[in-house]
């Protein structure tokens, strides 16, 4: 269509033909069905209208577009009075290609067109119905598909929200685990830290000591300990719940609300119950020696920390019937050792002095000992020793071994002959024994001693003046070592106001240093000392012991003895001395 048709209607008849050409026009550029009843049926409304007005101009075209080939088919519908405010009407219709024939004719459309138009407007119509139909029907079957597809997607949500949620429970649960395990591993950690902390003391004192420090303030606000055998202890100072738990040898709790702990009986509300929960536990080991009294760091005992406090109260009740059982172990070993221990002799021209310590550590009581006694030919014999192990036994093998020397120096006088003789009755009648000996023998007016070692730490002499003689020849074997050994005896020169220091290794032996370090501070103090010190001798061995032991904690007994040849006191003769001659400087 190469030139626009234009065409006034100012009748129905002129709108039919203009609507039916219009048809025609859209139809041959191959306008869509639907686009083209909506392009008609707009113009169609359009028209209507205008004649209500004294009719219009229709003008028609039908355009190539350059740009991609299709028709632009242009309706413009324009008042033929002027108004004011009024523009013209005009409507574009894109069809996919150039009309194939011209559809209109310059005299008009012939006879019985507008019958054939309305039939072919009627077909137009039916079609779009149809299409319209076909629309509807995917419509519906889109409707509904998209219906199903919103019902998976809600089923999907709720399987995520499902999923979601079982996995913040599994979440929680796992964090509850994790919880549960991270404070199970940390009462078990400080159950064992506490546990090392009360059995480290066989002291009963430093076991009720630490409790308090491991406990408050994490684990109760106060602790209180009552112990039965205490002196004075007045029941009427302990809580109720104290002394059902005696009474009934079963944890107790009382508070202002049941505390539903595992193991634990909870008193009666009619009970008298304190202001914040009292957890009572019995110290029971073969008896109830105690109760262990814990005031709750808050409103109540948890469940967990309960069991685990039970049993830190069952591991404290074996801790102090442990330090009691030592107790009476060290003081009956420390009784028969000081019974043992004789008085020294007085013997004329012969000082001595003997220290006994016990060990204040462990249970290492009883096996050190001194001896000091006359012979039939009036010499005298002093001895130290020490037996291997601790305790009772040590204490009775050492009554038997200074029983056995007494009895074999009345037969023989030589040191080392009696340490031989000891030597084999211990092989014999002792074979897993062993023990250490150094004996001295004094005669009076000699200035030489006889002694003999089994491996002893080694005799220190120290002569007038201050000089200082480690006696250092090389001791026999152990006592009780099963091989035969001969002991060999050995003198030293040892004139009045000497001092001749026989010891055990407890005095001079660390066990971070050995022995030789504290044999040379022996010497060294000795030493330092005036002859005025040494003249007083149970004062030198105060000092001496002071200086070698600080008052600290022993892990081994201790035996000083000190022998001092003194100068016989000078004999009346009758003459009267003459004046003293002084000396040319």
């Amino acid at each position: 269509m190469n030139q626009p048709y234009v065409r006034k209607i100012t009748s129905a008849a002129d709108a039919l033909s203009a609507r039916v050409l219009a048809a025609r026009l859209t139809a041959a550029a191959g306008a869509p069905a639907v686009e083209q009843a909506r392009f008609l049926t707009a113009l169609t409304t359009r028209v209507r209208e205008s004649l209500g007005r004294g009719g219009a101009e229709l003008t028609l075209t039908a355009d190539p577009s350059a740009a991609d080939g299709t028709t632009l088919v242009r309706a413009v519908v324009a008042p033929v009075s002027a108004e004011p405010g009024r523009t013209p009407w005009q409507l574009t219709l894109a069809c996919p290609g150039p009309p194939t024939c011209d559809p209109l004719q310059p005299e008009g459309p012939p006879e019985g067109t507008h019958a054939e138009a309305v039939l072919a407007a009627d077909e137009g119509t039916a079609a779009v119905l149809r299409q319209l139909d076909e629309t509807e029907e995917q419509l519906r079957l889109h409707r509904e598909e998209l219906h199903q597809t919103n019902q998976g997607v809600l089923a999907l949500h709720a399987e995520l929200d499902a999923a979601a949620r079982t996995q913040r429970e599994l979440l929680e649960a796992e964090r509850a685990a994790r919880g549960e395990a991270e404070k199970a591993r940390r009462l078990l950690n400080f159950l064992a830290d506490a546990s090392a902390a009360v059995t480290a003391s066989l002291d009963q004192e430093a076991i009720l000591r630490c409790l308090p420090d491991l406990l408050v303030p994490e684990y109760a606000s106060q602790v209180d300990v009552w112990l039965f055998d205490e002196p004075d202890a007045p029941t009427a100072t302990h809580s109720a719940a104290a002394v059902t738990a005696a009474r009934c040898d079963r944890p107790q709790h009382a508070g202002p609300r049941p505390g539903e702990l595992p193991g634990v009986d909870d008193l009666p509300p009619s009970a008298l119950s304190p202001d914040r929960p009292l957890l009572c536990i019995p110290l029971t080991v073969r008896h109830t020696s105690g109760v262990l009294t814990l005031t709750a760091p808050g409103d109540r005992f948890d469940a967990d920390t309960s069991v685990m406090l039970v049993e830190l109260a069952r591991r404290t009740a074996i801790a102090l019937d442990n330090a009691r059982r030592y107790e009476q172990h060290r003081d009956t070993a420390e009784a028969l050792q000081r019974a043992q221990l004789t008085d020294l002799p007085a013997t004329e021209g012969l000082d001595l002095a003997a220290r006994y310590l016990p060990a204040t550590r462990g249970l290492n009581i009883g096996g050190d000992w001194y001896d000091a006694f006359p012979q039939p030919d009036g010499s005298l014999l002093t001895v130290v020793g020490d037996v291997t192990g601790h305790g009772l036994r040590a204490a009775v093998i050492m009554g038997q071994l200074r029983t056995a020397l007494r009895a074999y120096a009345i037969e023989d006088d030589s040191p080392a002959r009696i340490l031989t003789r000891l030597h084999r009755m211990l092989c014999h009648q002792q074979p897993n024994l062993y023990a250490t000996a150094v004996i001295a023998r004094f005669r009076p007016g000699d200035p030489q001693v006889v002694w003999a070692a089994a491996g002893h730490p080694p005799a220190v002499v120290r002569a007038p003046g201050g000089s200082v003689r480690v006696l250092d020849t090389r001791p026999g074997v152990m006592l009780g070592v099963p091989l035969p050994f001969e002991y060999e005896d050995h003198t030293v020169e040892l004139p009045p106001d000497s001092t001749l220091v026989l010891y055990t290794d407890g005095l001079v032996e660390r066990r971070s240093q050995g022995i030789d370090p504290g044999v040379e501070l022996l010497g060294q103090t000795l030493a330092a000392m005036g002859d005025s010190d040494l003249a007083d001798l149970d004062g030198c061995a105060e000092s001496l012991l002071k200086s070698l032991v600080h008052d600290s904690e022993r892990d081994d007994d201790v035996c000083l003895l000190l022998c001092r040849p003194v100068r016989p006191p000078e004999r009346a003769t009758g003459v009267t001395p003459g004046p003293a001659r002084k000396d040319s400087p």
